[in-house]
């Protein structure tokens, strides 16, 4: 019976991912990851105190969030069209696209190692996250009108 229960419990997570859309699944991680970057660039800014303990685990928050994103799952082919903001140029140069978030990741994981221990070496972090974003979204994202 028990193998009963874990057969069937497998089955409804693989239909579940099955019908996952990548589109929504995608725009739900990008949302998350704004959310926690715009709470860094607050204590950045000096609009909320730096905290280095609170800032640590929104660098984690950040990290494991960064670490969510599989490229080939969120960004099949076909997921171009609908409601989305992806740009054709990911599936024109998706060795491009991961390389970015590669790099993305790789500073992700770096700020997160490096624990800043004042504002000014979270400032310094927060450029370099915000100018791995802003390569991604000037290269691969389109502007909704």
């Amino acid at each position: 019976m028990r193998k009963l229960v874990i057969a069937i419990s497998m089955l409804a997570v693989a239909g579940s991912a099955a019908f996952a859309d990548p589109i929504l699944d995608r725009q739900a991680l990008m949302k998350e990851r704004g959310k926690i970057v715009g709470g860094l660039a607050k204590v950045a800014k000096g609009d909320d105190p730096f905290d280095a303990a609170a800032v640590l685990t929104q660098l984690q928050a950040l990290q494991a969030n960064a670490e969510k994103l599989d490229v080939d799952a969120l960004f099949p082919k076909g997921s171009d069209a609908g409601d989305t903001t992806a740009g054709p140029k990911i599936w024109e140069d998706m060795a491009g696209f991961k390389a970015t978030e590669d790099k993305y990741l790789a500073d992700v994981k770096a700020a997160t190692a490096a624990a800043p221990a004042d504002v000014d070496a979270l400032k310094a972090q927060i450029n370099t996250l915000g100018g791995d974003c802003g390569t991604c979204h000037q290269t691969y994202r389109v502007k909704k009108g």
